[in-house]
């Protein structure tokens, strides 16, 4: 499983199985998340969890770093038995739009945040695959 960790939006990616393929499945508002995996996780097995790290081209933090680390106080703390992997989410947003076009998705629907959220967390862990 990937998270795109926003402040108004996070995009949740999982692979199949196999871990072949990834694809978005959902974009939640912040407060909805730790609920949302709570259910998962009794519902599907997940043996690792990719959280998109924010850093500048120098890798310094950025604006988002402070909001991601306390995402992951948070889930460390209802989840500390879940394996959690942090992973540079440089250009997952410019990737993410670029991927949205070369699919043939319309305009409009390229525009929706929420595709775009789902889009960047699926990159990061097909990245994450093709890298094992």
């Amino acid at each position: 499983m990937a998270i795109d960790v926003g402040k108004k939006r996070n995009g949740i990616a999982v692979t199949d199985p196999l871990r072949i393929v990834a694809k978005g499945i959902v974009t939640l508002p912040p407060e909805e998340v730790i609920p949302f995996l709570q259910t998962y996780f009794t519902k599907e097995e997940v043996d690792k969890v990719l959280i998109g790290y924010p850093l500048n081209n120098e890798g310094q933090p950025t604006d988002a770093t402070a909001h991601v680390t306390h995402f992951i106080a948070r889930f460390k703390k209802v989840f500390p038995d879940k394996e959690l992997e942090l992973v540079d989410e440089l250009f997952s947003s410019k990737r993410a739009a670029q991927a949205l076009v070369q699919s043939g998705i319309k305009k409009k629907d390229r525009q929706r945040k929420d595709l775009l959220d789902q889009m960047s967390a699926a990159l990061f862990l097909q990245d994450y695959l093709q890298n094992l």
